[in-house]
């Protein structure tokens, strides 16, 4: 089992550039079951969620091959309806190939979807979208069955709650669809206006992606493209994270600045000197951080929930008291007891967590408990004052690509084992 070796207190300085989205290659790499040709990806991350998104097409018909940071995929020969359970294990987000599938074969057979333990994501707004698009849904312990007859037929909905997969499920469904669907209180991230660019350059329409209301109007079938997928904003968040807690300086280049709008702020009140450019961002730390009075995860344009536990680590070694309170996944504390072995002084209550910032922070033995959580571990060990291991590390892995590398170009010390 591999694990990080991380040496701490080495000041994180340098110019980096951002990897592709994976939350924006997933649906996208999807949607290319929709195509009937090729489709050249530029700036896909080589990410075990990718790779695992990658077996899922092939077992669905379809071929895929890397050329560097470029994936070509060709969807020409799906020939298949059926994902099997362990593929649909491998990642959490594989949900989204429901609306692909009905979209292209008009049935789909899939397993309720697995990845990191964060918290349950029933399905139940997928389903109730799908069935206003026409799809019969059957469930028979745990493996479910998608039918629809006659096409898919246009609707007007509006969602309880604005679920990034599941308005990346109805636009996927809705675009190859029969009339003018109208999508209300959807999910505003920018992947899922990256995924609707992609759809429209494979001849979809959809507009307002980004915003509330979502048009689609459907047509009869996609064709191949080019598309270059969205930088990674998360990744983004977490290297500024690393440079701020070892008090150093770092350019994010190749990075969409108006994306981290929600996160900028987050740094500026802990006392960081932040620029932004057209495509870069800088920041550079300070020797005694403040605290974060309060961070409250909320949908986007909210601080995202993928930001909360990178950001927290940086709090430990803050001055004086930070506040989180989590209102997407209702386990995303799971590491804290983890970041306690460093020494911080944190404590949960339901979605709250109070973190007390100490001095410093000492090495530790821990382990990953999901993605997100891993990156957090890992910077805290980047300010311990000596060297940590962290396992569990096939977690990071599937949102992070060559972290380890990464984080050793701009001064860490950081190596897989």
């Amino acid at each position: 089992m591999e694990k990080f070796i991380v040496n701490g207190q080495r000041k994180i300085s340098g110019k980096i550039s951002a990897q592709g989205s994976k939350n924006g290659a997933l649906p996208i790499l999807s949607a290319c079951v929709l195509t009937n040709s090729k489709v050249v990806l530029h700036n896909c991350p080589r990410l075990s969620d990718v790779y695992a998104a990658i077996k899922i097409l092939e077992k669905l018909g379809c071929k895929a091959l890397w050329q560097e940071d470029t994936l070509i995929v060709d969807s020409s020969g799906v020939n298949n309806y059926s994902i099997p359970d362990d593929l649909m294990r491998e990642m959490r987000s594989s949900i989204v190939f429901l609306g692909a599938l009905i979209g292209r074969m008009g049935l789909a057979e899939f397993s309720a979807p697995g990845g990191c333990e964060i918290g349950l994501r029933p399905i139940d707004l997928h389903v109730k979208v799908m069935e206003a698009l026409g799809v019969n849904i059957a469930n028979d312990n745990g493996r479910i069955t998608a039918s629809v007859k006659d096409g898919l037929k246009s609707c007007n909905f509006v969602f309880q709650f604005p679920s990034v997969g599941a308005t990346e499920n109805a636009i996927l469904a809705a675009c190859v669809s029969k009339g003018t669907t109208v999508l209300e209180n959807c999910a505003r991230e920018p992947e899922i206006s990256d995924l609707a660019d992609f759809l429209n350059s494979c001849g979809a329409r959809i507009k307002g992606a980004g915003e509330g209301t979502i048009v689609i109007e459907g047509v009869e079938g996609l064709h191949g493209t080019e598309y270059s997928i969205i930088p990674d904003r998360i990744v983004a968040s977490t290297l500024l994270s690393a440079a701020t807690i070892t008090g150093g300086e770092i350019e994010i280049t190749n990075i969409v600045p108006s994306h981290m709008r929600p996160i900028i702020p987050v740094f500026l009140e802990m006392g960081c000197k932040v620029s932004v450019g057209e495509s870069w961002i800088s920041l550079k730390s300070k020797d005694v951080l403040n605290r974060l009075k309060h961070i409250v995860t909320m949908p986007y344009p909210g601080f995202p929930t993928d930001a909360q536990a990178p950001i927290m680590a940086v709090t430990t070694i803050a001055n004086g008291t930070s506040l989180f309170t989590e209102n997407i996944f209702e386990c995303r504390f799971k590491h804290v007891p983890e970041l306690i072995r460093f020494g911080a002084n944190i404590k949960v209550e339901g979605r709250m967590a109070v973190v007390e910032g100490v001095n410093r922070l000492h090495p530790a033995t821990v382990s990953a408990p999901d993605l997100r959580g891993g990156a957090a571990l890992i910077i805290a060990a980047l300010a311990a004052d000596g060297t940590s291991e962290i396992t569990g590390i096939t977690h990071i892995d599937r949102g992070y690509e060559k972290i380890e590398s990464v984080l050793t170009s701009i001064g860490a010390d950081v190596r897989r084992k």
